[in-house]
């Protein structure tokens, strides 16, 4: 397996940005139909429905990879689940607050939202940034600031009183975007870790994801997995798409992996459309149709990559963006303060929150957070779990 594969970096980076494009997409009218997330019981497929899964097909990618630079450090199985254990458990907690949000009741918590959300961020920095290895004083510094990001989300956990009376404590409901992540990677990485020295085996677990999947929209079972199998599936597909990387050891078979992922991602399309004959296209649902739909456009943009970054070796293209693919929950959590700050207080004239021009507003927006998780990181402050 190859040591660095720099396209897969440059697509994170690119599905971060567009996530936070799509996510601002809400404080604009106008917006063409297509670029927008479907209604749960909607036969369609917005643009803002892809974003998504690509970046389950990317965290599937970087499975291989990071359980492998893991075992040449010399870590034990034991050990590698632990750190798997403990980066889900980290994506849980905040998935499982952020998705409570929108449901604390203001009066009765004597919290507003906007300062749930500062201070929920504030606790996501202080436990799990990236603090210098140190000693002596220092050492105890970030160990209690750490232990005071703690004790912030267990108040703010006891502060939050939910629903029209307030009597709602919070809940897991959907897990939030990253709740999802951490269910995929606390499924897909020990599956992956256990039969990795099996292409077959990899290819069976990809197949038995997708046949739950599709078993429970037919109703022939109910799976107790968040997504049915659905978000798996598309970890797996993006395993299967480091298993062609890792077979192209030579200068020409590197050459046609391009039209190997295409070839992929159209027969994944078609049968996306053949399954449309018996479910509908629905992200909301996590139907089989999206499933495959989804990671056929995953394999075709990922093909394109490879071909521009690490073929033709046009990464400086991406240079402006990088930090949306080495920072990327950093990058995915600074717009819950911009939303919450004093800045975002003033209000934007009407025009640039519609049409072509709130599209161009999202884009710079997005540009925007990329900037500054730049600059965060230059000054030491970066999420790494």
């Amino acid at each position: 397996m190859q040591t660095r594969i720099f396209s897969i970096d440059v697509f994170r980076a690119i599905t971060m940005l567009l996530m936070i494009f799509v996510n601002d997409l809400g404080s604009l009218t106008g917006v063409p139909v297509w670029m927008e997330h479907a209604e749960a019981n909607q036969d369609f497929l917005g643009f803002s429905d892809i974003i998504f899964p690509c970046f389950l097909f990317i965290v599937g990618m970087a499975i291989p990879y990071a359980i492998r630079n893991r075992i040449d450090k010399g870590d034990t199985h034991p050990k590698i689940l632990l750190h798997i254990l403990l980066r889900s458990l980290a994506l849980l907690v905040m998935g499982f607050f952020t998705v409570n949000i929108s449901d604390l009741n203001v009066e009765v918590s004597g919290l507003s939202r906007g300062w749930f959300q500062i201070l929920m961020v504030t606790g996501f920095f202080l436990i799990w940034n990236v603090y210098p290895k140190s000693s002596g004083w220092k050492k105890y510094l970030f160990a209690g600031m750490q232990l005071a990001g703690v004790a912030l989300l267990i108040v703010l956990a006891l502060v939050f009183k939910g629903g029209k009376d307030g009597s709602e404590p919070m809940t897991p409901q959907w897990w939030g975007i990253l709740g999802l992540i951490g269910w995929t990677y606390l499924i897909s990485a020990p599956v992956y870790l256990f039969i990795r020295k099996s292409n077959l085996m990899l290819l069976g677990a990809w197949l038995i994801f997708t046949l739950l999947n599709i078993a429970e929209h037919a109703g022939w079972l109910k799976t107790p997995i968040p997504g049915g199998g659905a978000f798996q599936g598309f970890a797996f597909a993006g395993i299967a798409a480091s298993l062609l990387l890792d077979r192209a050891i030579s200068s020409e078979q590197r050459q046609k992996l391009p039209l190997l992922y295409i070839g992929a991602g159209s027969l994944l399309v078609i049968g996306g459309f053949v399954l449309r004959n018996f479910f509908i296209i629905s992200k909301i649902q996590a139907t089989p149709t999206w499933v495959f739909l989804c990671n056929g456009i995953a394999f075709i943009c990922f093909a394109l990559l490879y071909f521009l970054v690490d073929l033709k070796r046009k990464a400086n293209w991406f240079e402006l963006i990088k930090p949306a693919g080495t920072s990327t929950l950093t990058c995915y959590l600074i717009p819950y303060v911009y939303y919450s700050s004093v800045v975002y207080a003033f209000t934007l004239p009407a025009f640039l929150k519609a049409g072509i021009i709130g599209l161009f507003k999202s884009l710079v927006f997005a540009m925007l957070i990329v900037g500054i998780t730049a600059v965060l990181g230059r000054l030491k402050i970066k999420l790494k779990i």
